[in-house]
C-alpha cells in the first residue's frame, strides 16, 4: 500500500511512495500531526539522482521492521531538496554545524516546529565503517525523547540561535578595490592542483563560480596565472571521465583528483553553467576545443534534457538497473566484441581502455592519448585515424543506446532553467548555433507561462502540470538573468521587459531591511523556523551574487545609477571574505571584475532578423570583455519603452542598416554599420580596458 507520497509529483518522492515508512511530504499538516502525536520529526532530504539516497532507501527505508519502529516513534517527512531548497538550506546549515560536514541523503531529527536538534547524512542500517548504524541512531533518539527530552530541546535552542545568527548576519562593508582580485588569485593558487586542475583534493567539483571569476579576470587583465588555472582545469575536465565522450555532458563531480571516476549523475545546473564557462574560455583564448565542448554539451542538453513544451529536466540518475554507472562503463571484452583490428586499437588508445579497467573492473572513457599521437604511432594520417574514431564512437553510442537508461528526473526547476536559458542563448548567439537560441526561447516561454502566477510570483518546480514550492531568490534572479541574455541574443525587447519585471518582484519579496542583499525566501508562507539568508556560492552561485550581476546590467540599460550602487554594496558586504575564501565567493569576484573597469554599452539598432544585425550581435557576444553590456533598439519602439530604457533613445539604424552604437558613460563612438567597423570600436574599448588594468 502506498504512503502519502503517492500524490506528490516529485520523482524523488515517488521513489519512496511504496516504502513501508509512513512518509509525509513537508507541509504544515505534517508539523501539526507531529504536535498532536507528541512525536519528533524525522526529516530525510535527498534528490532523485542521488546514489547514496538510493542506497539508504534500499538498506533501511524498505525494511518493514525498521519502518515500523520509525512509524511508532517519529513523524517521518521526505523532502526533495530541489523542490524545497529553503528546507534543505536550513537543515544543511544545522547538520554542518553539528557534525562538521553535510551531504545527501541529509537526515535530521527536529521538533514539531521544525527546529533541528540532531542530524547527519548517510547512516548504514547497523554500525559499520566507523559510522553508527541507523537502527542505533533511531533507538537513541526515541529513548532520549521519552526520558531526556529537555536535553534535546536545549540542543534545538542552541541550533536555533546559530541559524538565526546566520540569517541575520550583517555585511562587513569594505571597498571593492582591484587588489582584491590579485589577493584572491593568490589564495586560490594555494589550493590549485597545477597538474590536474581544479582546487583541493578528491572529491573534485567543477566550482563554476570560481571559473567565472578566472575567465573574467583573464579577459580584463590577461593574467597568466588566471589563464593557467582556468585552462588547466577546463582541459583536464574535458579529457576526464567526468565528461561523457560519447554523448556530451558532465557528471556532477569526480571522486578522484584526476577527474577520472565521476559520481555518474548528470545535473542540469552543472551543464547549463559549464557551457557558459567553456564559452568564456573560448572567448578569452580562442581555443577551438572549448567551442567543441560547448557544442557537445549544448547538444546533450537538447537531446537528453529538453522536455515537450520546452522546459528542461533536472537530472539523470547515477544508477541504472540498481548499479552506479552501469550505463556508462565498458568492459575490455565488450570493446573487442564490438570492434576489431585498427578500429579497436584506436579506441583502446584514445579512451584508455585496459583489461583491468579503471572502475570496478570496467572502463570509464577518458581521453588518454591524442589523435595526433595515435596517428604518428600507427603511421597513418590524422584524418584517417579521426575517421576510424568517428566510426567507432558511432558504434559505441549505438550499443550504449540499447542499454537500460538511467532514470530522468523530469521535474522542471525554475532557477536551473534560468541558468539553461542564459547558457543556450549566449553560446547560440556567439557560436552561431540558431537551434540553441531557439531552445532558450522555448524554455523561457515555458517558464513564463507555466511557473508564473498572475501576480508575478514564481513557483519553484513544475511537473506534469502540477506546481510545487514558492519560488526562492535564485528562481527569480536566475530567470531574470536568463531573460536578459535572451534579449541580447535575439534582440527582442519583450525579454528585457520580463527580466525587469521579475527582478522587481524579487526586490519586493526578498528585500532585506538594513542591507543591500536579499533573503532566500519570502517573508511569509515557508513554514520555516528561520528565514534563510545565503551569501556563499555553492555548486550554483548564490542568488545574491547573481543579483549583483543583474543589477549592474539593468543599471546600464535603465540608467538607474542606484542599481549599480546596490550591486557594489552587495559585493562590498563580502569583500573581506573574497580574499580569505575566494572558492566560496567566486561569482562575487566575477562581479567585481565589472566594477573594476568602466562599463560600455553597445546598442545594436535595427531589424534583429536581418543578417547584418545577427552578425553584429554575434561579434559582440563573442567579444571577451566583462564590462560590455549588449542591448537592442528595434524599429518603432514606443514611448514607454524608450522612457524605461533611456540608453535606447536616439539610437537608430543608419540608412536602414543595423548599426552598432558603442557608448561609455553616455558618450558614444561613431556608429558602426559593418562588422569591421564594430570590431575596430571594440578594439578601442580593449585598449582602454588594458590601460585601466
Amino acid at each position: 500500500m502506498s504512503n502519502r507520497l503517492a500524490n506528490e509529483p516529485s520523482p524523488y518522492l515517488q521513489q519512496h511512495k511504496d516504502n513501508p515508512v509512513d512518509w509525509w511530504p513537508w507541509s504544515d499538516d505534517a508539523l501539526e500531526e507531529a504536535r498532536q502525536q507528541d512525536k519528533p520529526l524525522f526529516v530525510s532530504i535527498g534528490y532523485s539522482a542521488c546514489h547514496w539516497c538510493h542506497v539508504m532507501a534500499h538498506e533501511s527505508f524498505e525494511h518493514p521492521e525498521l519502518a515500523a519502529f520509525m512509524n511508532e516513534h517519529f513523524l517521518n517527512v521526505k523532502v526533495d531538496r530541489e523542490e524545497r531548497p529553503d528546507v534543505d538550506t536550513i537543515y544543511m546549515n544545522a547538520v554542518q554545524a553539528m557534525v562538521g560536514h553535510g551531504g545527501w541523503p541529509l537526515n535530521v531529527f527536529a521538533t514539531a516546529d521544525g527546529v533541528p536538534f540532531f542530524g547527519g547524512t548517510y547512516w548504514p542500517p547497523v554500525d559499520a565503517r566507523g559510522m553508527p548504524g541507523f537502527v542505533r541512531v533511531l533507538e537513541t533518539i526515541a529513548t532520549a525523547w521519552q526520558r531526556d527530552r529537555e536535553s534535546l530541546l536545549e540542543n534545538a535552542r542552541r541550533v536555533t540561535g546559530y541559524l538565526e545568527s546566520i540569517s541575520q548576519q550583517r555585511p562587513n562593508y569594505e571597498a571593492v578595490r582591484p587588489s582584491l582580485a590579485d589577493e584572491a588569485l593568490e589564495t586560490l593558487g594555494n589550493s590549485f592542483d597545477s597538474h590536474w586542475g581544479g582546487f583541493g583534493s578528491a572529491p573534485k567539483f567543477p566550482q563554476v563560480p570560481t571559473l567565472d571569476f578566472l575567465a573574467r579576470h583573464l579577459q580584463r587583465t590577461g593574467s597568466d596565472e588566471a589563464r593557467r588555472m582556468l585552462t588547466t582545469t577546463l582541459d583536464r575536465m574535458a579529457a576526464g571521465g567526468i565528461h561523457d565522450h560519447l554523448a556530451g555532458g558532465f557528471a556532477r563531480y569526480s571522486v578522484d583528483a584526476q577527474w577520472v571516476v565521476p559520481h555518474f549523475e548528470k545535473m542540469l545546473y552543472d551543464n547549463a553553467q559549464l557551457i557558459r564557462s567553456y564559452l568564456e574560455a573560448w572567448k578569452a583564448t580562442g581555443t577551438p576545443r572549448y567551442a567543441e565542448v560547448v557544442r557537445q554539451t549544448g547538444n546533450w542538453l537538447l537531446t537528453e534534457m529538453q522536455l515537450p513544451g520546452g522546459g528542461l529536466a533536472s537530472a539523470l540518475d547515477a544508477d541504472s538497473e540498481g548499479v552506479e554507472g552501469k550505463f556508462y562503463v565498458w568492459s575490455d571484452s565488450e570493446i573487442h566484441e564490438l570492434l576489431d583490428g585498427d578500429v579497436a586499437e584506436v579506441v583502446h588508445r584514445r579512451f584508455g581502455i585496459a583489461p583491468a579497467g579503471n572502475f570496478e573492473g570496467n572502463n570509464i572513457l577518458t581521453l588518454a592519448e591524442s589523435v595526433e599521437d595515435i596517428a604518428t604511432s600507427l603511421g597513418k594520417p590524422v584524418s584517417e585515424v579521426q575517421k576510424l574514431l568517428d566510426e567507432a564512437t558511432a558504434r559505441l553510442r549505438e550499443r550504449r543506446s540499447s542499454r537500460v537508461r538511467p532514470g530522468q528526473d523530469d521535474k522542471v526547476v525554475t532557477a536551473w532553467n534560468g541558468l539553461a536559458v542564459t547558457g543556450l542563448a549566449l553560446v547560440g548567439a556567439a557560436l552561431r548555433i540558431p537551434r540553441f537560441v531557439d531552445a532558450a526561447e522555448e524554455a523561457a516561454r515555458f517558464m513564463l507561462t507555466s511557473v508564473r502566477n498572475d501576480d508575478g510570483t514564481l513557483w519553484r518546480t513544475w511537473k506534469d502540470g502540477e506546481r510545487r514550492g514558492n519560488g526562492v531568490l535564485e528562481d527569480y534572479i536566475f530567470l531574470a538573468e536568463g531573460l536578459i541574455h535572451l534579449h541580447q541574443a535575439t534582440g527582442k525587447i519583450r525579454y528585457l521587459d520580463e527580466a525587469d519585471a521579475i527582478f522587481g518582484k524579487a526586490v519586493e519579496l526578498f528585500n532585506r531591511e538594513g542591507g543591500a542583499d536579499f533573503y532566500d525566501t519570502p517573508a511569509e508562507g515557508t513554514g520555516l523556523a528561520v528565514r534563510p539568508h545565503t551569501l556563499q556560492d555553492n555548486a550554483t552561485p548564490a542568488g545574491n551574487s547573481v543579483a549583483a550581476d543583474v543589477l549592474l546590467t539593468l543599471s546600464e540599460v535603465t540608467s538607474r545609477s542606484e542599481m549599480a550602487e546596490r550591486a557594489e554594496e552587495i559585493v562590498s558586504g563580502v569583500a573581506d571574505l573574497l580574499t580569505e575564501h575566494p572558492g566560496a565567493f567566486g561569482r562575487y569576484l566575477a562581479v567585481a571584475e565589472r566594477l573594476y573597469s568602466t562599463p560600455y554599452t553597445l546598442v545594436i539598432a535595427g531589424d534583429p532578423t536581418s543578417d547584418i544585425h545577427r552578425e553584429l550581435t554575434q561579434l559582440a557576444l563573442a567579444h571577451p570583455q566583462p564590462s560590455l553590456v549588449v542591448t537592442h533598439a528595434t524599429p518603432k519602439l514606443d514611448e514607454r519603452t524608450l522612457h524605461r530604457y533611456p540608453v535606447l533613445q536616439e539610437r537608430a539604424a543608419v540608412h536602414g542598416v543595423s548599426t552598432g552604437w558603442l557608448c561609455r558613460q553616455g558618450a558614444c563612438m561613431l556608429p558602426a554599420t559593418t562588422v569591421d567597423e564594430l570590431q575596430e570600436r571594440l578594439r578601442e574599448t580593449d585598449r582602454s580596458l588594458t590601460a585601466e588594468a
